[in-house]
């Protein structure tokens, strides 16, 4: 039975920082393509972050520069570093792989 639990959500200022991660199990972790995926209220979930492996990541034009999808292997776990948020990157906060998802963490910024 394959499990994705993430963790690290909250409420931050604009400006701030936040880590998110995730830890899988039931899966061959290690050859899976990870992603982060956000759905804010009103809209369709989009695609964050995505990491094949090490070095090999792709990012929503809107959080390049800002955000840094890593892994580590050995512990099962995807991380999210989310740096300078913004009101707009407000949304629940998923974890995917193997076409499975987590539970989402809620991410809210604002003044």
């Amino acid at each position: 039975q394959v499990q994705l639990v993430e963790s690290g959500g909250g409420s931050v200022r604009p400006g701030g920082s936040l880590r998110l991660a995730c830890v899988g199990s039931g899966i061959i972790f290690r050859l899976t393509t990870m992603g982060w995926y956000r759905q804010a209220p009103g809209k369709q979930r989009e695609l964050v972050a995505r990491i094949i492996s090490v070095g090999n990541t792709n990012y929503a034009d809107s959080v390049k520069g800002r955000f840094t999808i890593s892994r580590d292997d050995a512990k099962n776990t995807v991380y999210l570093q989310m740096n300078n948020l913004k009101p707009e990157d407000t949304a629940v906060y998923y974890c995917a792989g193997d076409f499975n998802w987590g539970q989402g963490t809620q991410v809210t910024v604002s003044s």
